[in-house]
């Protein structure tokens, strides 16, 4: 036997009991005759003590013992005369009796310490080393815990979890496909699921009316802190539902989740149109944790003869309460941010709204005080207030006034780092116009479901058809989408010539869910979370790479195996593939 107790298991009641216990050397260190060493694994840490008067040879060994050297010792347990609080082992050592060697250990590359000296990048190529400090273990723990959680209560719901291929078909739209070719079928390719979209829908054809997966999904697209190439779903189907079954079944998970694994009661999930989202905070995933919601001014701004305004679409602005005396030096940060590529604008005007009542402007030239003062009123501004404006095109507008009005949230500590305010946002376009391709695209998948009454729109005016979608955002992260799904064969038609699908490109691409539809499709819906994202805001993090095991880094690659890497010639002469163009792998 290893051990008889693991290292964050013995307490005080355990005073005098003989046990064996097995880790790692999370630290040694000398005081005169005297040699401590606390020994950690998974569950815990506890102090060896180790007395150069009692047992000297078993002393003298443990000094020679590295950091990271696997051991395991016999002793007796006894009450530490300096107990240590911090730990819930704090009030034992381990009086060491024999200490045997397992397995020594090089010198880490880093400190395997909660704040540790290694960065991002090395400790990803040593993630094994990484994943031993305590704040991963934690957020793996908490995967764990959601991931247990959610399928207690989906069972609990008559879900029943069931697999789906990783082999599957290339077909088009959304993010590009990862593909694997086939030795058997030469020049023919699979694809890694981007989702497992068409064989839950096939599963509700075939009777099995609630489904779920925790499912891995693949997509090569550009990374950032919240995408990686392989990320994990809770994929979820009904049978026989509306949106609003859907919404109520998923607004338990999340009430569960929330109570289970963070003890939190969340009893508030209000529903918002994407076009209200839009239009008070500029993003389909507002963070409501706080105010300072758009007022648009074009009826108020425009005909002044302020080109930037006359010209533009749309004039918006925000208040920024209590921020009237901000100097010349703060107004230059906010519009040297709101120039940002990433934000977009070309300039910010402002309105201050003086401690005396006196009205100043960065555009004083065109606006009186007279013409200003209805504007103040519109935000239902105090003396000591900020008024912060944009103008352009609008949806560019609206995004930039949503970077900022985030921004300024940061800035003036609203946004409450504990504090969950989930939403739902409904009512999404159910087709999006590209103007380089001049086409529409489906806004979430081809197979969403129009609102019934929007459906005689698709003829005469596509963009204004609403779809029967639906996502949930916590604090303005989008945690999981989905929609009612079309179940005939002759709305899907309609639907994949509106995408510009020939009839001959919608068989040979979904001619086996088509063909399903003529053999008694029921309604049907469903819902897909990003697993990881939720894991994530449930850890306070910033970075999804954090709550997953061995992530790859922003060029998708894994550094401490080196995937992805080249394949023998004999591999690709077996598939029946030529690489052109190769050049030495970029690490």
């Amino acid at each position: 036997m290893f051990r008889t107790h693991t290292c964050g298991e013995l307490r005080i009641g355990n005073a005098g009991q003989q046990v064996t216990l097995s880790g790692w050397v999370q630290r040694n260190r000398e005081m005169g005759g005297l040699t401590f060493i606390d020994l950690r694994d998974r569950y815990g840490i506890t102090q060896l003590v180790f007395n150069m008067d009692v047992n000297p040879d078993v002393c003298k060994h443990a000094r020679e013992m590295g950091r990271e050297f696997v051991i395991q010792i016999q002793g007796k347990v006894a009450e530490r005369s300096n107990k240590n609080p911090k730990i819930p082992t704090g009030d034992i050592e381990i009086q060491v009796d024999d200490l045997t060697v397992l397995n020594s250990s090089k010198t880490p590359p880093f400190t395997i310490e909660d704040h540790t000296d290694g960065g991002e990048e090395l400790r990803m190529k040593y993630r094994y080393l990484d994943l031993r400090r305590n704040e991963n273990k934690k957020n793996l723990l908490l995967r764990h815990k959601m991931a247990i959680e959610t399928r207690n209560y989906l069972a609990s719901k008559d879900f029943i979890e069931i697999e789906t291929p990783y082999l599957i078909k290339s077909t088009p739209e959304g993010a590009r496909d990862f593909v694997v070719p086939s030795r058997m079928n030469e020049g023919q390719f699979y694809a890694l699921p981007q989702s497992p979209q068409t064989f839950k829908q096939l599963l509700m054809v075939a009777g099995y009316d609630r489904y779920y997966q925790i499912v891995r999904c693949f997509r090569d697209e550009d990374l950032r802190a919240d995408r990686q190439p392989e990320f994990t779903q809770i994929d979820c189907e009904m049978a026989f539902v509306t949106q609003e079954d859907v919404l109520n079944t998923f607004e338990e998970l999340a009430k569960h989740l929330f109570k289970s694994v963070l003890e939190i009661e969340i009893h508030e999930f209000p529903r918002m149109p994407y076009e209200e989202a839009m239009k008070r905070y500029g993003s389909d995933k507002p963070d409501i944790r706080f105010g300072m919601t758009f007022v648009e001014l074009n009826d108020l701004m425009k005909g002044n003869g302020f080109p930037a305004f006359d010209q533009s679409e749309l004039v918006v602005g925000i208040n920024a309460k209590g921020c009237g005396e901000y100097s010349r030096k703060q107004l230059d940060e906010l519009t040297d941010f709101v120039r940002r590529p990433q934000v977009g604008a070309t300039g910010l005007v402002y309105i201050k709204y003086n401690a005396d009542g006196t009205i100043k402007s960065s555009v004083d030239k065109f606006y009186s005080p007279e013409n200003l003062k209805p504007v103040l009123d519109a935000f239902d501004a105090t003396p000591g207030d900020l008024i912060l404006i944009l103008a352009g095109g609008t949806d560019k507008t609206r995004s930039a006034m949503g970077g900022l009005r985030l921004e300024m949230g940061k800035r003036l500590n609203l946004i409450d780092p504990k504090g969950f305010k989930p939403l739902w946002v409904i009512d999404f376009p159910l087709l999006e116009w590209d103007e380089e391709t001049h086409r529409f695209y489906a806004k979430h998948h081809p197979f969403t479901s129009p609102k019934p009454e929007d459906i005689p729109l698709l003829i005469n005016n596509p963009a204004a058809v609403r779809a029967n979608a639906y996502d949930l955002v916590i604090n303005g992260t989008e945690i999981g989408g989905g929609s009612i799904r079309i179940h005939n064969k002759e709305l899907q038609q309609k639907m994949f010539k509106i995408l510009g699908f020939s009839d001959e490109e919608a068989a040979n691409q979904f001619g086996f869910l088509m063909n399903a539809f003529e053999y008694g499709a029921p309604p049907h819906g469903g819902i897909a979370f990003g697993f990881d994202r939720w894991v994530t805001i449930f850890g306070g993090g910033d970075s999804i790479r954090d709550f997953i095991a061995f992530p790859k880094n922003n060029s998708g690659r894994d550094v401490m195996i080196d995937s992805p890497s080249a394949i023998s010639e004999e591999q690709l002469q077996e598939l029946g593939i030529k690489v052109s163009g190769k050049s030495e792998v970029r690490r």
